[in-house]
């Protein structure tokens, strides 16, 4: 069955998650005394792929902050709001999620550093450089303020009526500009945080520490992202060496 399954073109999550359930199930059926011996002691499941995320080039990331400082040019909210939006979640590598739950005082600004709720309503601290802290005070200061209303809230970003921002919104700000870049396969918040990861990395982080800003409960899962590195590094390395 799973032989056939693959042939057809099944992926290995598939193939994997088929093969949980068929292990479920006849281990109920031998404790239930219904069969006498577990077949599905001899199913082998295939281990799962381990994609590796779309990470943008340093470059890519430039050209996304100058179209979104070039929109915010004349003042208005919501470009000051999308500016601000990029500029956290590429600073921190928070989810969406946790950035659409943010409110106001979850801001350090002294210390540049934001309080985050992330999964399992486990909280962390998580630091943010310069360009991101100018992006979300000129929002506070400019753009914020014009949006408000008695439905607003605390919330640190709100949408077009004053309403706290959604997941679905700040989704749609980042799948827009990275369309408009036409030269990347990475798509959504998610990739931001990718990114973020990966050119910490880049730069000298600590796996540890990049673990500790990204919440990750497993440093496995973090991890991910050294062979990100890795993968980025050889193919510098292929593009450049006249030997490679």
């Amino acid at each position: 069955m799973a032989g056939a399954q693959s042939e057809s073109g099944r992926s290995r999550a598939t193939l994997a998650r088929h093969a949980a359930t068929v292990r479920a199930f006849t281990s109920w059926a031998l404790r239930e005394e219904l069969i006498a011996s577990d077949p599905a002691l001899r199913l082998q499941a295939p281990k799962r792929d381990h994609t590796l995320p779309g990470v943008l080039h340093q470059q890519q990331v430039s050209r996304i902050f100058e179209n979104l400082s070039e929109a915010a040019a004349d003042g208005s909210p919501m470009p000051l709001r999308n500016r601000a939006v990029v500029e956290l979640l590429y600073a921190t590598g928070i989810r969406v999620g946790e950035l659409a739950g943010l409110d106001i005082d979850d801001l350090d600004p002294d210390r540049r550093t934001l309080r985050v709720l992330g999964k399992g309503n486990k909280e962390r601290t998580v630091p943010y450089g310069v360009p991101a802290a100018l992006a979300v005070d000129d929002w506070l200061r400019r753009g914020r303020p014009r949006l408000a209303n008695e439905r607003s809230g605390p919330a640190l970003f709100l949408s077009s009526r004053g309403n706290r921002i959604d997941q679905r919104q700040a989704r749609s700000v980042v799948n827009d500009l990275l369309a408009a870049l036409g030269d990347t396969a990475a798509t959504g918040p998610h990739a931001l945080r990718h990114t973020a990861a990966t050119h910490l990395l880049d730069g000298g982080a600590d796996l540890r520490a990049v673990q500790e800003i990204l919440g990750h409960s497993s440093l496995a899962t973090t991890q991910i992202y050294t062979h990100v590195s890795v993968d980025r590094l050889r193919k510098s390395y292929q593009q450049a060496h006249p030997r490679a």
